[in-house]
């Protein structure tokens, strides 16, 4: 890796069961993860998937990035716009992009932009990944 270069983009469905496995490995069981009823009666414009679920798609990109797992030392964002969430067997993608920004002491700092629909859905998404 080097400073300024540009990582491929990864993409990444996100289905309603892929809502549901993840809230039973998460224990958030909150219905607007499954529920259009709840979701839009509390003013989202449908199920969304969990933010952190979101967070951990950047960090497989990471991972794929890094050439292996285990190397993501560090990982922050701002959960800014939710990752809707379609009733259908396809889902929606989320897209993973992410530029070097520098490279000290074996360690990276990546710039990440997380996007769904052409939307940004994590508000200042940073890395920072073991290399060498």
């Amino acid at each position: 890796m080097t400073p300024g270069e540009a990582l491929p983009p990864q993409e990444y469905a996100v289905t309603r069961a892929d809502l549901v496995r993840y809230a039973g490995a998460s224990g958030d069981r909150n219905p607007i993860h499954w529920s259009d009823r709840v979701a839009t009666s509390v003013g989202l414009p449908g199920v969304i998937a969990h933010g952190m679920f979101t967070m951990a798609l950047a960090a497989r990109a990471l991972d794929e990035w890094a050439g292996a797992p285990g190397r993501v030392v560090e990982l922050g964002c701002k959960f800014t716009k939710p990752v809707v969430v379609p009733d259908d067997d396809t889902g929606t993608t989320v897209r993973v992009a992410g530029t070097v920004k520098s490279v000290e002491d074996g360690l990276a700092t990546v710039a990440l932009e997380v996007t769904c629909e052409g939307e940004k859905v994590l508000g200042v998404p940073k890395a920072v990944l073991r290399v060498g």
